[in-house]
């Protein structure tokens, strides 16, 4: 076997899938060793304090994953040894101050704005970048990643809550973002919304999640109906300042798929029908606790033709005779109804309900 070079030994390795099977490979010899690193297109890092020790066997990364806290050096180290990188997924399972609670360790240092400019500007390829969570993480980080990364599809931004409409602007920029999320940004106001709307990024755009985030209102989700090709929209806890009057505006995306309007207090039936009359390609739609809607509203799906999924949790104003028609939407697969409301519907309904989609309690 030593007389296999490297470029037949990488072609070898391509065929090994299992984990476990190349770490057994790399094990052999110095040279399956090199070749095993060589060839290593992703890696998940649980001991981020290592990677200046093992990550320079592995310069053609392409996926770089970390759940845990990571500091700017080693992200900079990154940045440096890993140019090729398309994905890099930094999602935290816990935030510092969540962390801080359950272990009592205050002295954690987390990513913040050089950590991820330097992977802007090292890795140039990057198409998909997760930060939920990251605390650190503010406008100039967010920046860098839209001029430099003209690859870029997914940026996850999940309770990143520095960021602001400097950062919006920035974004509305990019003409190659598909999925943008938002969620609990609270920082990011109508401004930020008319912008995503009137930039090269509402050429593009096909998810945005806004979930929580409370200051904006109908002027900025009125704004939303120019984003031309829109499929998935999440707007579900924005607060009070949403009516009917934004949801009148949000029925006219007419290429919406996925929409969840939950906790919405202040939508009704009128928004409610508007959206099943018109977003004939809707597939699912979350009415979570929006307690004006009543049966009139969700009587209109009743001959939607595309809508699998309907969630009614939290919703009291609806009998019945409403789950009768809704029902005979012949695409729907599953409903979500409020578990009080369990011992108010008669079995016979419920087996009936049975008999057209999948029944779930909430």
């Amino acid at each position: 076997m030593s007389a296999l070079g490297d470029d037949e030994l990488s072609l070898v390795l391509k065929w090994v899938y299992d984990q476990n099977d190349r770490k057994s490979f790399s094990q052999v010899c110095k040279q399956w060793l090199r070749v095993e690193g060589l060839t290593r297109l992703s890696i998940r890092v649980l001991e981020p304090d290592l990677i200046p020790v093992f990550l320079p066997r592995f310069p053609n990364l392409l996926f770089f994953e970390t759940q845990v806290f990571i500091s700017n050096p080693h992200l900079e180290f990154v940045a440096k040894t890993c140019p090729k990188l398309q994905v890099l997924n930094l999602n935290l399972k816990k935030t510092l101050e969540e962390f801080e609670e359950l272990d009592g360790n205050s002295g954690l240092e987390d990513v913040g704005n050089d950590g991820i400019s330097a992977l802007a500007n090292g890795c140039p390829n990057l198409s998909k970048v997760l930060l939920r969570k990251r605390k650190n993480v503010a406008n100039f980080a967010v920046i860098s990643l839209a001029k430099l990364c003209r690859n870029l599809t997914t940026l996850d931004l999940g309770r990143c809550n520095l960021v602001d409409d400097r950062a919006v602007e920035a974004i509305g920029c990019s003409n190659s973002i598909r999925v943008l999320n938002f969620e609990a940004c609270s920082l990011i106001t109508d401004h930020g919304l008319a912008v995503l709307a009137t930039g090269y990024i509402s050429k593009t755009l096909k998810k945005l999640v806004l979930a929580e985030c409370d200051r904006i209102t109908d002027s900025g989700v009125s704004m939303l109906k120019h984003i031309c090709c829109l499929e998935e929209l999440n707007l579900a806890e924005c607060g009070p300042k949403i009516t009917d009057s934004g949801g009148l505006a949000v029925s006219s995306l007419s290429s919406l798929k996925k929409l969840n309007l939950g906790w919405l207090i202040n939508l009704s039936d009128v928004t409610v029908i508007a959206i099943a009359n018109n977003c004939v390609k809707l597939v699912s739609i979350d009415l979570t606790g929006c307690e004006l809607v009543t049966g009139v509203g969700v009587r209109a799906f009743g001959n939607h033709g595309s809508l699998e999924y309907l969630v009614l949790a939290s919703c009291y104003n609806i009998c019945m005779n409403d789950l009768s028609i809704v029902v005979r939407c012949q695409s729907l697969r599953d409903i979500v109804l409020d578990k009080g409301l369990r011992m108010w519907i008669p079995m016979p309904m419920q087996v009936h309900i049975s008999k057209f989609c999948q029944l779930h309690w909430r």
